[in-house]
């Protein structure tokens, strides 16, 4: 489910290793209810320019079915987020094949970078899609999925479970109700 027809062959992906998939954003000043942050762009992200494009990726029926979009969106629609105060980044930049390729130092330097953006938007929610990534990022090893004690300014933090699906520790209706459960808090949020 690219939304772009063909996935890109082998060629296009081995071209787009260590791209990188420009941050979907409403305008400066505009609403921003929810940050998601993917962990960093996969292969098929980065060769389509689309987040979380790669078919059997969980993101986008998950936003759906929580309520977060009206219909499911296609990974190449990603701009239609931005008009629903909803916006995506990475925590690291590059693209790999899998998320277990970047260090530890890219994750830090990537919560350091998501800090000034948050800084800079102050959107109501960040959900930080990766426990692992989120829990290296920002130092905090007990991290559970969730709504975090520590915010960012007036920013709250969630933590969801990664759509991804390499991610078999959560079903898909496991993840819907997680998911749930931040667009009621962002809801609710002033």
């Amino acid at each position: 489910m690219t939304g772009v027809g063909r996935l890109p062959d082998r060629a296009a992906l081995d071209r787009a290793r260590d791209a990188t998939v420009p941050d979907v954003l409403p305008a400066p000043g505009s609403a921003l209810r929810v940050l998601f942050c993917g962990i960093n762009p996969g292969l098929v992200s980065a060769a389509t320019g689309h987040h979380f494009a790669r078919p059997g990726n969980r993101f986008w029926p998950v936003l759906h079915e929580s309520g977060f979009t009206p219909r499911l969106l296609r990974p190449d629609e990603q701009g239609s987020l931005s008009g629903l105060g909803l916006g995506i980044t990475n925590m690291a930049p590059r693209a790999t094949a899998r998320a277990d390729e970047l260090s530890d130092d890219e994750l830090v330097a990537g919560g350091e970078r998501l800090r000034a953006l948050v800084a800079e938007r102050e959107p109501g929610w960040l959900a930080v899609v990766g426990i692992g990534a989120y829990r290296t990022a920002f130092g905090v090893r007990d991290a559970r999925v969730g709504p975090q004690s520590q915010g960012l300014g007036e920013t709250g933090v969630w933590v969801l479970p990664n759509p991804s699906g390499l991610n078999a520790h959560w079903s898909r209706e496991a993840m819907v109700a997680e998911f749930a459960r931040l667009r009621e808090a962002a809801d609710h949020r002033p």
